[in-house]
Order: C-alpha cells, then structure tokens, then sequence
C-alpha cells in the first residue's frame, strides 16, 4: 500500500512552507530518518527525515515550489516488495501546492481535512451573489471553516456565516472569504453578531490600488513580500492591537561595567582554532545586558510572566530572546536559562545563533517562545527607542547607546558614560509599579555588575 508522505508542521504557528529542495529523486529508496527534502518556513530552512521505509514513487510536488499548505501531499513512497509506478498511479496524482477540495457533496462520513485547501474551480468564476448565499451549518448551529479563512474573515470585518463555502461538507476555505470579499458581498460580521448600531467599524488599510495610484507609474518597483515579511507585518498588527502597551525609561551609568567587561576579556583563556590561538570568548555590553536582564527577571519573578486568557504564566527561568537583524527582517534567537548561565557561555551562545540566524538554520525552538526579549540598538547611535512586544512576553527592554554624558553627582558635574533602556510592558501582566520594580532592578545590576559574577 503506498506511503504518503505530507508537508509536515515545523512549528505550531506554520500554515504553510516553500519545498526547497527535494534530496531524493524517484527511485531512491529511504529508510527513517533519512533526509529527504528541505523546507523552508518563514524564518528557518529545516531538513524533512523519512519516517518510513520504501522506495520513492512520485515526487507529487517540485523542488522550488513556494505557498505548499501543511498536512498537502508532497510525495508517496512504495512499500517493500510494492510495484512503484503502480504505487504512483494509485496516489491519484497527489495534492498540489493548494490542494484542490473534493465537490460539497462529499459523504457526511468523510472528514474535513486539517489543511486550508483551495477549490479546484477559482470562487471568482461563480457569481458574486452566489459566493455570499447563506448555507447550512451543521447541526449546532456552528458554521465549519478553516481557521486560515476565520482569520481572514475576522480581520476583514466578516462574518464568516455568510460566506459559501466550496471545501468538503461545504466548508469554507481562504479561497472562499477573498472571492466574497472581493466580490463586495460580504456581510459585516458585527451586523451579523447583532452589534449595536453605534459600535465603530474597525479602520481598514488602503488597498494596494489605492496605494498604487498615488505614485507615478514607472517611479517605483514593487517587490513581493516573502513568507517573512508577512510574518513579521501579522504579529507586529496582532502585537499593537492586542496589548496594552505601556513604556518605563532610565538612565544607567556604564563605567564599572566597561571596565569589568574590559578586565574579563584581558582575562579571557586562549583556545586553538583553524586560524590560531584566540580567546575563549569575548564579551559585549549586549551580553552583559542580557545577563542582567535574567537576573532582574528572577530578583523580581512577578513581572517575569505571560498573559493567557485562563490565567497567568508565571516563568521559572529567564529565557531571554535577542533581536537579531537578518537580510529581509528579524528574528530572536532565545538565550535558555540566561539566569544560570555564565557570561561566557552567553556570549558564545549568541554569536553561534545570530550566525545561523544569518543563514536561516536555526530550529523553531531555538527562536519561539521565551519570557522576555532584549532589542539592542545601541551600535546604531541610538539614544532610546520604544521596542513592540513579542507574544507571548509580557516585555522588551529597548537599549540605547552608551555614550558620555553629564551627571550631577553631590552638586558637582561630572562626566559618565550612560546608556539609556526603555521597557515596553504588557499592562494586562505587568502593572505600572511592577514594571518600575524590574527596571530598577535591571538598573541596579547593570551600575553594579559584579553581581552578575555570583
């Protein structure tokens, strides 16, 4: 019996992947654990192993094909002692990139498939007025949709019960919510909840036409955004419209860290690499704030939290991500424990992700999650700057460059080098003077950082 290998989840946030590479061709055998292609998502390029053994069949979906959804027919293998053009044959040809979706009279029997698959007749060929016709919901009353078109729905102010769907059982898909958007004849899903007439219609973004227009044409070159960008753009819009932001800004005096980071690093053993002996390590002030910001986070554990809607997460460890800027956008690779660990193993630590950050071969846990989250901007020269939260962290300190300054020390001026950071806070997790406990927390670990030694 054929074995059908699909585009697998690499995360829990993935919808869909681009195929890469395939680095088996038709013929190959595998065996579990094998490598066999490589995905990329939107931050990462990840390596797919073989779960089964057999022979490939049918490579369904080619090398370089971008948009494939999770849980789509990629590709069938043979079992032992199968026939595997017969094994290719009986796949049917597998699910394209967007799957095509089996007619809306489907057996009741049959499951709505996990992936959010797209009609194989383009919605935009039937009429609009169809696209928007009301359809049975099944028996409680629940309209079944992907949760792709819910999102879209939702964001476009749609009511998704008013939509035709064209997937299995009727379901409504993302193809399904464009083409009814598109076509003008969506209903406001606030209308349709029975919202008050007075309630403010959510402010929508200017079309890319409308856009478009107000430029010369020939004066611009529009470049499509990769799975990155839109990435970044979602949890950005998702970041700023669901939290409560709110900013706490300090100064803190440097000199006893610079000079402390100097001391270690005249300090630091040799090691012998393919270029020669070198230092064991090198600190930077961002690996001295990172460190502090761990520390800060267990001195004060309320404020080291994330907020759900069934309760609050009270963290153990400071698990620190840092933003590192990467060609097309960003991305925060998480120092684990940064409370436990050494200067030193923070420092190497770092400079190990931001390089593979760099080259997209870090792994979705080594950049999802954490507790909190440093942006350094410092090397630019900048003073201060408001950094936005990263769900699920309740904060992110915003670090400024160290620079000289005038102090006022016992009525005399002094010269003092200074670095400026803002925390930006989840209000609904962090109140007002929580927010200013860590902070002066962070201050106090910063201006005295042999305590970040013990």
């Amino acid at each position: 019996m054929p074995i059908e290998i699909t585009m697998p989840a690499l995360s829990p946030t993935m919808e869909e992947g681009n195929l890469a590479k395939w680095l088996v061709k038709e013929g190959d055998k595998v065996a579990p654990g094998d490598v066999i292609a490589e995905i990329e998502t939107d931050k990462a390029t990840m390596e797919v192993e073989a779960v089964d053994e057999g022979t490939v069949a049918k490579l369904v979906v080619p090398a370089g094909t971008e948009g494939v959804k999770v849980n789509a027919l990629i590709a069938v293998l043979a079992e032992e002692g199968e026939d595997a053009s017969e094994a290719a044959k009986s796949s049917g040809g597998g699910a394209a990139p967007k799957e095509e979706t089996k007619p809306a009279e489907t057996k009741a029997e049959a499951p709505a498939p996990k992936q959010d698959a797209a009609p194989a007749a383009a919605p935009a060929q039937q009429p609009a007025a169809k696209q928007a016709e009301a359809k049975p919901a099944g028996a409680n009353g629940r309209t079944f949709a992907s949760p792709l078109a819910r999102r879209i729905a939702k964001d476009a102010g749609v009511d998704v019960a008013a939509v035709s769907g064209s997937g299995p059982k009727g379901r409504v898909v993302k193809a399904d919510v464009e083409a009814a958007i598109a076509g003008g004849t969506a209903t406001a899903a606030k209308s349709q909840a029975g919202a008050p007439a007075s309630a403010p219609a959510a402010p929508k973004p200017m079309s890319d036409d409308a856009v478009l227009k107000l430029f010369e044409e020939g004066s611009y070159e529009l470049v499509p955004h990769d799975n990155m960008r839109k990435t970044i753009a979602r949890r950005l819009v998702e970041a700023k419209s669901t939290i409560p932001h709110f900013y706490l800004t300090l100064d803190c005096e440097i000199d006893a860290l610079l000079a402390l980071r100097k001391q270690l690093n005249d300090a630091a053993p040799t090691k012998k690499t393919e270029k020669g002996e070198s230092p064991a390590y090198k600190l930077s002030v961002n690996d001295m704030v990172i460190k502090a910001m761990a520390v800060a986070l267990m001195q004060v554990p309320d404020a080291n939290a994330s907020w759900t809607e069934s309760g609050m997460l009270k963290h153990k460890h400071a698990d620190v991500g840092v933003a590192v800027s990467i060609p097309g956008g960003l991305i925060t690779p998480i120092v684990r424990k940064a409370d436990e660990k050494t200067l030193s193993v923070i420092s190497n630590e770092m400079k190990d992700m931001a390089v593979r950050a760099r080259s997209r071969k870090l792994k979705p846990e080594e950049y999802q999650g954490g507790t909190t989250a440093v942006s350094n901007l410092g090397m630019f020269g900048i003073k201060d700057f408001s950094a936005v939260i990263n769900p699920p962290h309740a904060t992110i300190l915003a670090v400024g460059a160290g620079e000289e300054r005038a102090v006022v020390r016992n009525g005399e001026i002094k010269i003092a080098n200074v670095m400026t950071v803002t925390l930006s806070t989840d209000h609904r997790a962090v109140d007002g003077a929580l927010g200013a406990e860590l902070l002066a927390a962070f201050k106090r670990t910063i201006e005295n950082p042999l305590g970040m030694l013990v």
